[in-house]
Order: structure tokens, then C-alpha cells, then sequence
């Protein structure tokens, strides 16, 4: 059987499952998996063997305490500056919209 390369998925849910200081197993419980298969499904999540449904990707980020979009995201900085956006409080992100406004409008004035 051919070796499967991680997905850009399987990596991103890596990444922060490692952040989060949870094992494999732990995660898989914590999102509603049986605890004797749940370490060998992440596995196979982290490692690109099969990708999770929407709605289960949904749960894993809730566990990890990060943004879905997170896992998706094809560009790292945006990915980064997702995860910083959603560890904001609601006036922090206003803030942070207005910003990101000012910037996007002092580009188009050069």
C-alpha cells in the first residue's frame, strides 16, 4: 500500500492538536468517537489517509478551540491571522476589521 502524504487538513489539525497538548486519543473522545478507535481516526485524519466530514471537521476545531476555516485555509499567514482574529473578544475584532480597513484603503490610495 502506497504511503499517503499528509493534507493540508491533516496537517493544520496536526499543528493544533499539538498546541492544544491533547493526544490523538483524547481528541477523538472529545469529539464523540468510540475510545477504542478514536487515536487510529485522527491518525488517519492527521495523516491524509481520509478527511473528515464537514460537520465532524466542525467538532474538531471546537475541541481545539480554533476557526474551521483554519484547516482549509491554502495560505499559512492567512491561516496565522485567522487564528489570531478568532482568539479576539468582539471588540477586538472590530478593531481589528477597522484596521485591516485603514490598511486596504491606504494601499489603494498609492
Amino acid at each position: 500500500m502506497a504511503k499517503t502524504s499528509p493534507s493540508l487538513f491533516g496537517l493544520r489539525m496536526r499543528a493544533a492538536r499539538l498546541d492544544a497538548g491533547l493526544s490523538q486519543e483524547r481528541l477523538g473522545v472529545l469529539i464523540g468517537l468510540d475510545e477504542q478507535c478514536s487515536s487510529a481516526r485522527i491518525s488517519r485524519y492527521e495523516g491524509g489517509v481520509h478527511e473528515p466530514p464537514f460537520r465532524t471537521a466542525e467538532q474538531i476545531a471546537l475541541a481545539l478551540d480554533v476557526p474551521v476555516a483554519y484547516f482549509y485555509c491554502p495560505d499559512d499567514a492567512l491561516a496565522q491571522l485567522l487564528l489570531l482574529a478568532f482568539r479576539l473578544d468582539e471588540a477586538g475584532r472590530g478593531h481589528l476589521e477597522q484596521t485591516a480597513k485603514s490598511l486596504i484603503k491606504a494601499d489603494s490610495a498609492q
